[in-house]
């Protein structure tokens, strides 16, 4: 099972290529495709990540929706459409299109967010408001799980 754990944050080169941490590349490292699917987030100003193997989980999941569902028509635009697979250099960077830096506010560092079987790809300062956001809420809410 493919896991991304913490938060790393890289710098884009002139070229505007950026290292995916080397955490990240060794979950991927089973995977058939050798570099991650990048897409815009429809629920944040951030890049949403995952190996190609999740793609196709999620892909399999809208199989099971209604051929003329109008949330498959969306959410077939927002991921499938949308969708970058990027291969990985040789030394584990991807070139990051200019659509989704926009999106997301990244201009020159960015900050990748593991989030268990996806990963999430944010400005720096934009996350940094967000975590604190998501720890005041969680507090208040203090969720409970169940691990058996």
């Amino acid at each position: 099972m493919t896991l991304f754990l913490s938060s790393y944050e890289n710098r884009l080169d002139n070229k505007g290529r950026i290292s995916v941490p080397a955490s990240f590349r060794a979950s991927l490292s089973s995977d058939k495709f050798a570099g991650v699917v990048l897409y815009r987030s429809f629920t944040n100003n951030c890049i949403e990540g995952m190996s190609m193997s999740r793609m196709e989980d999620l892909s399999a999941a809208t199989d099971k929706m209604g051929v003329f569902d109008g949330t498959l028509d969306d959410l077939s635009a927002m991921l499938f459409a949308d969708a970058r697979p990027l291969p990985f250099d040789v030394t584990g960077r991807i070139v990051i299109p200019a659509d989704l830096l926009a999106h997301a506010g990244i201009k020159d560092r960015a900050v990748f967010v593991g989030r268990g079987n996806s990963f999430q790809i944010w400005n720096p300062e934009a996350f940094r408001e967000m975590q604190a956001g998501a720890l005041s809420r969680l507090r208040k809410a203090r969720p409970d799980f169940k691990i058996s």
